[in-house]
């Protein structure tokens, strides 16, 4: 058979082509209209940076980078321990451990819609919650109506959908740890609790680190769970809001910024892109020990 160099290049087309159109082009059109004056109905001035001094003068801005960098550190240290504690629990082979795995998979595969629902209804303020906390002889606390307690909230939530994804991760880690090292340990006399911290975390390391670092720029971007507990508006006066969720209303309709939203666009890119290449140099100091 003739072998024709271009012929891997044939089967990649459909999907360079995708790239292309839907990643690629958009990515290099934000990056234009971010130094430009454009909106939905027309325009597209060049600006300079005006946009970004804009930015810089925006309490709006300010209040979601904050909110955003809050949110990011409030729900790494969750995310990145108890899927461990839980995937320790999921790998013992024990009767019924399909379903503890199903049970906490599940809202990873659940529709974002469905999931914002749920929790709406679970902490309105005549919600499940709060019917039980008025049982028990207190006051209905509002959690979609204090801008503090929706971030909360909203942090929950994430940290809720997020548990079972990063545990399939750790469960894939765990399963790579040499079994010879706790068999060591064990005829060395240590327990379950030093075996997990001088054989397991070590091993776990790299992974730590990833999820770390994923769970850090989902958190940055977080937009599904705060739309929809605070029903889009970013709660009360806006006191809420995150980075996506600034831009989606700055560039959403027919009055919308599409300049200035590129520009906060560009920001956060920026800002994300930071965050991988310090995982990716952490990574590489973790495999040089």
């Amino acid at each position: 058979m003739t072998h024709r160099p271009y012929t891997p290049w044939l089967f990649l087309l459909p999907g360079l082509v995708i790239c292309l159109a839907f990643t690629i082009f958009p990515f290099l059109n934000m990056i234009v209209l971010a130094f430009t004056d454009a909106s939905a109905l027309g325009g597209g001035q060049f600006t300079g940076v005006d946009n970004f001094v804009r930015m810089a003068q925006d309490p709006k801005f300010w209040v979601a980078a904050r909110n955003s960098l809050l949110y990011m550190v409030c729900v790494v240290p969750p995310l990145v321990l108890l899927p461990l504690l839980i995937a320790m629990l999921a790998q013992k082979a024990v009767p019924g451990i399909g379903i503890f795995r199903t049970a906490f998979f599940t809202p990873v595969i659940a529709s974002a819609v469905v999931v914002g629902l749920i929790w709406t209804w679970l902490l309105d303020s005549r919600g499940l919650v709060n019917n039980v906390v008025e049982a028990l002889g207190g006051t209905r606390i509002g959690f979609l109506t204090d801008s503090t307690l929706l971030l909360v909230s909203s942090m929950v939530v994430t940290v809720w959908r997020g548990l079972g994804y990063y545990m399939v991760i750790y469960l894939a880690a765990l399963a790579n740890v040499p079994k010879d090292l706790h068999e060591a340990a064990m005829v060395d006399g240590a327990g379950p609790v030093r075996r997990f911290w001088s054989v397991t975390v070590p091993a776990l390391r790299p992974t730590m680190v990833l999820i770390a670092a994923l769970s850090a720029v989902n958190g940055f971007r977080v937009f599904s769970e705060i739309y929809l507990l605070s029903g889009g508006t970013g709660g009360p006066g806006g006191a809420s809001t995150t980075m996506v969720l600034l831009i989606q209303s700055v560039g959403r309709g027919l009055t919308g910024e599409v300049g200035y939203a590129s520009a906060l666009s560009l920001v956060l890119f920026v800002v994300l892109l930071g965050l991988l290449l310090v995982t990716l140099k952490l990574n590489r100091r973790e495999d040089q020990l």
